[in-house]
């Protein structure tokens, strides 16, 4: 249970979901986290839970994802208080707009690209040197089917995460002389996003759940959390530039998202 002791780890987003879900399995494992999240009560909430029941040295920094000096500003907090950030996870996502491609505005999809792609990209570039000087690092970049499969209605995200996939993998092919090592999570969980998707459209949920082939959402700790484990972990030193699908299975033939009418 320490097979991430004496290594900090930044994770954005990490209030709740599949953010908070990682920062719980990297905490079991020993890491030190930085959580940054721009709702200052699920930030301090996961903190505290952190600290308290998984005995993680563990801080909290609101962060809005949008903004660059506030994405500079965590990662210094990571380096300025656990002397490093070995590990940077770009979870957060600020939602979007549910409307077909005609109808999404310029400030939409900027702001999509903006939360994003950019957020990362910044993160990224500001982490480098650091992750340079301890003489490598780990990136894991949160991605998704939506762009993948081009799912309809959410434009602006599918196009966000499918560049951050190249700019992954541009990372990975760039920096791996450095000992960085890049990859790709695109997961399946029951967060609290889907569980009000679910609860708002029960037929559509079922529909799209007998798709799975392992038929359950992942849990954002255990299933989800694992997997990023595994690549932050000694165990993926010889691992860069992937995409690993934690998603039941639901990538295999796809999952024929239509909202607009019967699947």
């Amino acid at each position: 249970m320490a097979r991430l002791r004496g290594k900090s780890a930044l994770i954005t987003g990490a209030g709740t979901g599949i953010g908070k879900g990682i920062a719980r399995r990297f905490a079991r494992e020993g890491a030190r986290i930085v959580v940054a999240e721009i709702d200052a009560d699920s930030g301090h909430a996961t903190v505290d839970e952190l600290r308290d029941a998984l005995g993680a040295k563990a801080e909290f920094v609101q962060t809005d994802v949008a903004d660059k000096a506030q994405i500079e500003a965590a990662v210094a907090r990571s380096v300025d208080s656990f002397g490093g950030i070995h590990i940077l996870v770009n979870n957060a996502w600020g939602g979007g707009t549910f409307e077909p491609l005609e109808q999404k505005s310029d400030e939409t999809m900027e702001r999509g690209m903006r939360i994003g792609f950019h957020a990362a990209h910044w993160a990224m570039k500001a982490a480098f040197p650091h992750m340079v000087d301890q003489g490598g690092g780990r990136i894991i970049n949160l991605c998704s089917l939506n762009g993948v499969n081009a799912h309809m209605l959410t434009a602006e995200y599918n196009a966000a995460k499918e560049a951050l996939r190249a700019l992954t993998r541009t990372a990975a092919r760039e920096w791996a002389t450095h000992g960085i090592l890049a990859n790709v999570i695109c997961p399946a969980a029951a967060t609290t996003a889907y569980e009000r998707f679910r609860e708002s459209s029960p037929e559509h949920a079922a529909k799209l759940l007998a798709l799975n082939p392992i038929g359950r959402m992942g849990d954002p700790e255990e299933d989800i959390g694992g997997v990023a484990l595994f690549l932050a972990s000694d165990d993926a030193r010889y691992v860069t530039g992937n995409t690993i699908y934690a998603d039941g299975g639901s990538h295999i033939n796809g999952v024929p998202w239509d909202p607009t009418g019967d699947l």
